[in-house]
C-alpha cells in the first residue's frame, strides 16, 4: 500500500534521485520535475497529496510556483530552502506553503517533515457533531472545510483547517503558541511561531470581513491566540 504521492520539483538531478530512491524505499509514489513549469504540468496531469519544492530554480522560481499551486489546490506543499533567514522562510510561508526544510538536510529529517505536512490532527470530542458558525454574514463550515464572507467562499488548506479547529473546538480561551504547533503540526515543534503568523494571517484574509480588524481570531499578546465566539 503506498504511504501517498508525492511530486519532487527542483532542479538539481542528484537531489531528484537521492528522493526518488529514498521515498519509495518507503513505500512513497514519486515523481518529479526538473523546473516550476514542469511541475505546474504535472500537478495539472495527475493527483498527488504532497509537493517538494525547492526555493531556488531557474526560470519560475519556487515562491512563484507555490503561489500558482496554491492558487488552485489544498495540496500540502514542503519548500526546500537553501538559506535560514526568517525573511525567506515567512515569504515561502505566505506564498502558501505549509513547512519548508533547510538545505543540506538528513533524510530522516526530511521523512519527519514529510509525515507532519501530510499529519491530520486528531479530531477532538465533539468536533463532528459542531455547526456551521454563523455570524454577520461569515459562515464556517469545518466539516466542508469552506468559509464563505459576504457571500465569497474560499476553501480552507488541510493545516489551515486544522488551526482553525483547534481554536473553534475551545471558544474565547487563549491556546499558547507551542500547544498549538504541536497539535496542528506535530510533537517535534514548538518554537516556530513565525508558522502561526502567517497561517493567522492567512486564515484572518478568508474568515475576516476585515482582516486588519480581525474579530474572530485574536492575538493574545506574549500568550497564544483565542478564537472570539460572538454571543
Amino acid at each position: 500500500m503506498s504511504a501517498g504521492r508525492i511530486l519532487v520539483i527542483d532542479d538539481d538531478p542528484q537531489i531528484r534521485r537521492a528522493m526518488r530512491a529514498t521515498l519509495t524505499s518507503h513505500d512513497y509514489q514519486v515523481n518529479d520535475a526538473r523546473t516550476g513549469e514542469e511541475g505546474l504540468e504535472a500537478l495539472r496531469a495527475a493527483t498527488y497529496d504532497l509537493v517538494l519544492l525547492d526555493v531556488n530554480m531557474p526560470g519560475m522560481g519556487g515562491v512563484e510556483t507555490c503561489r500558482l499551486i496554491r492558487s488552485g489546490s489544498e495540496i500540502a506543499i514542503l519548500m526546500l530552502t537553501v538559506s535560514a533567514s526568517e525573511k525567506e522562510k515567512v515569504e515561502a510561508l505566505d506564498a502558501g506553503a505549509d513547512d519548508y526544510i533547510t538545505k543540506p538536510f538528513s533524510m530522516p529529517e526530511l521523512l519527519a517533515r514529510i509525515r507532519a505536512a501530510l499529519r491530520r490532527m486528531p479530531q477532538p470530542p465533539g468536533q463532528a457533531d459542531l455547526q456551521p458558525l454563523l455570524s454577520k454574514g461569515v459562515q464556517i463550515d469545518l466539516a466542508a472545510r469552506q468559509v464563505t464572507v459576504g457571500g465569497r467562499a474560499s476553501r480552507l488548506t488541510a493545516k489551515e483547517h486544522d488551526l482553525l479547529s483547534y481554536l473553534l473546538a475551545r471558544p474565547n480561551k487563549t491556546v499558547a503558541h507551542r500547544e498549538l504547533l504541536q497539535a496542528v503540526w506535530g510533537p517535534d515543534y514548538g518554537d516556530e511561531l513565525e508558522y502561526l503568523r502567517v497561517f493567522i494571517n492567512r486564515l484572518r484574509k478568508k474568515i475576516e470581513p476585515d482582516p486588519s480588524k480581525p474579530r474572530f481570531l485574536i492575538t493574545d499578546a506574549w500568550a497564544g491566540y483565542h478564537f472570539h465566539l460572538p454571543q
